[in-house]
């Protein structure tokens, strides 16, 4: 193991946004796009699903299927996180855009719930694959004074796909375009056909500069970043000098053992903070977006053709929470904007289910209330992921995402869809509202200790934040 300074980190970081950061962003950001919008297929067909001409699901194998794409995705974080770095982060974000693609063509020709399920699954797992791999790629190659507002609108971005899975199947679903038993085949094969699209697109962005140099491969991070400054100048003029250098240990990637002692020893507080940000908002999300279509059938009466219609509203909120907030993240702070937003979000659901409970919420009104608080609760999920993808360090950074990404949903987001469709089938308002509480109490209590044990990121570079692993074996072992 040898030990190199570089100037490649404040040479990325001192860049002016650029033409070349917008197509990095939209081309790796659309990992949400394609998440939402699968997401979103499902939740606006859930009642479709249930016809005896599709697929002739139960509410409850509908909220199974939802926990397989969870579980595909929390395995697909694990070993694809591990591969992102010790492969690269470039190879791996092909890799799993590919395997998301093959999957969801497969979802349209699905003849049973089994097979259905299956395909589930394998989606879950290029999308869980993408959440480690581009997180870790979008954080190295954006400047720290943005990097917040950037992370928080690309994951928010899920909505722009939940709105497209809207339209589609309200468009799809149309007996006079193709109907309810075709329509919903229709949707997963023409998200196939974007993911094509993006594919191709993502050829072009390069390699993480930052994880070249980790691994020694210094002459090819230097050509990637002269590069990109050159591109960058053309647009801007001549740039200003990097500030500073920053050492690094050339090395393997970190094995499961130094993984966990790092976790645990050196960054035990970081470590909790992250957990219970992951665990609370998997289960907030995946409580309410798995189950949506059968809450709006089943207690509102809403025909299932018309489901999407009310995910429009609900989407917007999403979209503008991270993109209006997202800002405030770089500028008021983290741990602040952190708690703000998950105490709020939690305060606005508890009162929406008592609301609902009490049965004071038509369809209308109840979609305009939880627009009203996943506009917080979007801003706070994103927040959840940048904080896992910039407060531990570079050799290990994209395996911690998923390591948190794992168990956060495995916890939160498995548990949620069956057990809220298990709620749903009682046919009780107050079993639904007591399920609601639970998601409420979750990411309150996950608030306030991201406002105490949380991490002042904003503006900082990376390798402030979290030294190269080596760098810092001079320092305490417990750390922040």
């Amino acid at each position: 193991m040898t030990c190199s300074a570089s100037d490649i980190p404040a040479r990325l970081d001192r860049l002016p946004w650029s033409r070349w950061h917008w197509r990095v962003v939209i081309a790796l950001g659309v990992a949400w796009v394609l998440d939402g919008l699968e997401v979103t297929l499902v939740g606006s067909i859930g009642g479709v699903l249930e016809r005896p001409d599709t697929l002739g699901l139960t509410a409850a194998q509908i909220g199974w299927s939802g926990s397989l794409y969870i579980g595909g995705a929390v395995l697909g974080a694990l070993f694809f996180g591990r591969m992102t770095d010790r492969l690269g982060r470039k190879k791996l974000f092909l890799i799993t855009l590919a395997v998301y693609t093959l999957a969801t063509l497969a979802t349209a020709f699905a003849p049973n719930f089994a097979f259905f399920a299956v395909c589930r699954f394998f989606t879950g797992l290029g999308i869980g694959g993408e959440y480690a791999a581009i997180n870790s790629a979008i954080d190295e190659l954006v400047p720290a004074r943005v990097r917040g507002r950037v992370n928080l609108a690309i994951n928010g971005s899920f909505w722009v796909g939940a709105a497209l899975g809207a339209g589609l199947s309200l468009w799809l679903l149309d007996p006079q375009v193709l109907g309810p038993v075709w329509g919903w085949r229709a949707g997963f094969a023409l998200g196939a056909v974007l993911a094509v699209a993006i594919l191709l697109v993502r050829r072009h962005v390069p390699e993480s500069p930052r994880w070249l140099m980790a691994h020694g491969r210094t002459d090819e991070a230097e050509r990637i970043v002269a590069d990109i400054e050159a591109e960058v100048a053309a647009q801007h003029g001549p740039l200003v000098e990097p500030p500073g250098r920053v050492r690094y240990n050339r090395r393997a990637s970190p094995g499961w053992r130094e993984v966990a002692r790092v976790l645990a020893r050196r960054y035990p507080q970081r470590s909790a903070v992250a957990l219970a940000l992951m665990i609370s908002q998997a289960f907030f999300y995946n409580a309410i977006f798995f189950t949506y279509a059968l809450v709006l059938t089943r207690f509102h009466a809403v025909p299932e053709a018309q489901v999407a219609l009310y995910i429009f509203p609900f989407a917007l909120g999403n979209v503008l929470g991270p993109l209006i907030l997202g800002p405030l993240f770089d500028h008021v702070g983290r741990r602040r904007m952190i708690a703000l937003t998950y105490i709020g979000a939690g305060i606005g659901l508890a009162l929406t289910g008592w609301a609902f409970m009490q049965g004071w919420l038509d369809a209308r009104s109840q979609a305009l209330a939880w627009s009203a608080v996943f506009f917080l609760a979007s801003a706070a999920a994103s927040s959840a992921y940048l904080t896992v993808s910039e407060v531990f360090p570079l050799e290990m950074r994209a395996i911690a995402i998923a390591i948190f990404y794992a168990v956060g949903t495995g916890a939160g987001g498995f548990i949620a869809p069956v057990l809220f469709g298990a709620l749903i089938d009682t046919g009780s308002r107050g079993a639904v509202a007591i399920g609601y509480a639970i998601g409420a109490g979750l990411v309150v209590m996950a608030g306030v200790l991201a406002l105490r044990y949380g991490v002042d990121a904003e503006r900082k570079p990376l390798e402030e934040v979290a030294p190269p692993l080596g760098i810092d074996d001079e320092a305490p072992a417990r750390q922040r």
